[in-house]
């Protein structure tokens, strides 16, 4: 403990009230944000002799200085402990990254309704379900109800656009009411029938679809009560796929696993019975952290973060038990107004529930620790394999995309000895080259990863080259300037592809010395160079591909004077694509909205010409 922070004086100074406090190291860092009931018996607990936590040793000998904020209650102290943590994100908290809003379906307010994704503020009219435990669940499910409830899902500026049916009509995944093809009641009916299905009440819309079909078969309408059969055929297919629980109401399951330093929460979301979804949890825990203090930081922090905007359910299922259950609950239902209650001692389906979210959590830390594991043992073999002087702890890896010269990205991947460190990836866009010149494009991204380097920058020490020896020789030349003043330059080897670009034929090239050497097929350092290798070739795959289609998209567009970012949006968006656009004469491009008729023959001459 730095002798400028005297606890004896701070202690005396201390109430017995309930508050929060923060703990400063000599830079003004927030190190730790912690509450408690009583301030002074929480915080003279830390300044005993004899500490038996190694965490609270470490945090104790870094503190300079402390600040107590005190509380009117305990339930306002955990609520004020969430927003310091979420501020400060301080070095001996378990953090837990998790600050995006979740995604919704929207069903819209319209005279035809539409079916949508939405993440953010809910400012559009309409009903909100939700909230989905990621983006890919809610896609899913939108592709799911488009074989089944055949409601428009196109933006409003396509649908109005519309003189004729779209291929959605076509393929049966649109009833089209953009052209009148379905009444606005019939419209409404398949509207309120996927409501209930939104809502979890299969069974009532399968008994409404089947009251339909048989009306229709008595009174001969055989090609509606096909079509309704058809509907109830794709109902119950997905209804078979949907674990569904008799036990009534909904909530939240919780099976948290810690081992080793790396913790897992997984999450079921139970909702009118049924796994509505799921998601694992990784948040970043201090070194020596009790599995207690993990799962109490990880549930503070899921329920309070009101920028979430996640609904809390009734019942919170956990796999452990940790102090101050009730206290949680208690600030959960201030901060939203509703009555919740934690429990770890069920019986029946919840217990079920339980042990398949402990299940999926301990896999889950099992896998990536495996992961961990081989990559460590990688790493040590690639320091064998150059004969390393000392450890590897940043490698990265630079790549060059175009196509025949255009859009030419290039990319920086980072890995470290846990693997990927995509925090730290980079790309570059290349500019004022030659199309096609490569050695230009890798000498601009190199010079400019480097530009102004000091010792105390994030330097690799191997610098991986995907290409062969001339690329490589000006990678080294820049290298060798750039560090012309630092001692710590890295390493760089050049990955030249072998014959036939097979995957354990690439020669490998030292950048200093150009001496050449390869490593056996089946080599895991051989694996790590391979690994890194295709990640940086991905990445700058798919920023290349980015910048090509947003280039192709727009670049005709923008050289016609008066056509802004807001009518180039218009156009794409009413007409549907560049190609659209090009081929729209100019009656059409007149229905565009802030497009005059001047305006529409500029751009039907500037696109014809």
């Amino acid at each position: 403990m730095p002798d400028a922070f005297n606890a004896e004086e701070f202690l005396k100074t201390v109430t017995s009230s309930a508050g929060v406090y923060r703990m400063y190291d000599e830079k003004g860092t927030v190190i730790y944000v912690g509450k408690a009931k009583d301030l002074k018996k929480r915080l003279s607990s830390y300044f005993r002799k004899n500490l038996a936590n190694v965490k609270t040793q470490a945090l104790v000998s870094h503190i300079a200085n402390i600040d107590v904020t005190l509380t009117h209650s305990e339930t306002d102290a955990l609520i004020l402990e969430n927003d310091y943590i979420k501020q400060y994100m301080p070095k001996y908290n378990v953090l837990l990254r998790d600050d995006k809003s979740y995604p919704y379906i929207l069903l819209s307010n319209h005279k035809h309704p539409r079916l949508a994704y939405h993440r953010g503020p809910k400012r559009d009219k309409g009903q909100y379900f939700g909230p989905y435990p990621n983006g890919g669940a809610v896609r899913e499910s939108l592709h799911l109800m488009q074989k089944i409830f055949p409601i428009r899902q196109c933006e409003d500026l396509y649908y109005k656009s519309r003189s004729r049916p779209c291929l959605q009509y076509q393929i049966g995944r649109c009833s089209a009411p953009c052209v009148d093809k379905i009444s606005t009641d019939d419209y409404q009916e398949q509207v309120r029938l996927a409501t209930l299905f939104l809502k979890g009440k299969n069974s009532q819309v399968m008994s409404v679809l089947v009251g339909q079909m048989e009306l229709a078969a008595a009174e001969m309408r055989y090609e509606q009560a096909a079509a309704f059969r058809d509907q109830i055929t794709a109902l119950r297919r997905v209804s078979e796929q949907q674990e569904v629980s008799n036990a009534s109401g909904d909530m939240d399951v919780i099976g948290a696993y810690y081992a080793s330093g790396v913790a897992c929460f997984h999450l079921l979301f139970i909702r009118e019975g049924k796994i509505f979804g799921s998601r694992s949890y990784y948040p970043k825990v201090p070194a020596n952290t009790e599995v207690s203090e993990v799962l109490r930081s990880f549930m503070l922090q899921f329920y309070l973060n009101s920028d979430s905007q996640r609904l809390t359910p009734k019942e919170i299922l956990i796999s452990e038990a940790f102090e101050e259950q009730l206290e949680l609950a208690q600030a959960i239902q201030s901060a939203q107004n509703k009555k919740v209650e934690i429990k770890t001692n069920v019986r029946g389906e919840r217990a079920s529930f339980l042990r398949l979210a402990l299940t999926n959590a301990t896999n889950a830390v099992n896998t990536r620790l495996s992961h961990k594991n081989t990559v460590e043992q990688r790493f040590l073999l690639l320091e064998e394999a150059i004969e390393a002087t000392n450890s590897i702890k940043r490698m990265e890896c630079f790549d060059i995309s175009h196509t025949m010269g255009e859009s030419t990205v290039a990319s920086c991947v980072v890995f470290n000895r846990e693997g990927p460190s995509k925090a730290d990836y980079r790309r570059y866009n290349i500019t004022g080259i030659t199309p096609g010149d490569d050695y230009a494009a890798m000498k601009q991204a190199i010079s400019r990863r480097f530009d102004k380097i000091t010792d105390k920058g994030k330097i690799p020490d191997i610098l991986f080259i995907d290409g062969g020896i001339g690329q490589l020789r000006i990678a080294q030349k820049i290298v060798d300037e750039k560090f012309v003043a630092l001692d710590n330059a890295p390493t760089l080897i050049g990955v030249a592809k072998g014959e036939g670009r097979k995957p354990g034929l690439e020669t490998l090239i030292y950048g200093e010395n150009e001496e050449s050497f390869t490593l056996p097929a089946d080599s895991g350092a051989l694996h790590l160079i391979q690994h890194i290798r295709d990640e940086s070739h991905r990445f700058a795959i798919t920023g290349h591909r980015n910048k090509r289609q947003k280039t192709r998209n727009t670049s005709s567009l923008e050289s016609i004077a008066g056509v802004g970012p807001k009518r180039r949006k218009a156009l794409l968006q009413y007409l549907g694509g560049i190609q659209e656009v090009k081929g729209a004469s100019v009656s059409e491009l007149v229905k565009v909205p802030g497009i005059s008729l001047e305006m529409a023959q500029t751009i039907h001459d500037a696109l014809r010409g």
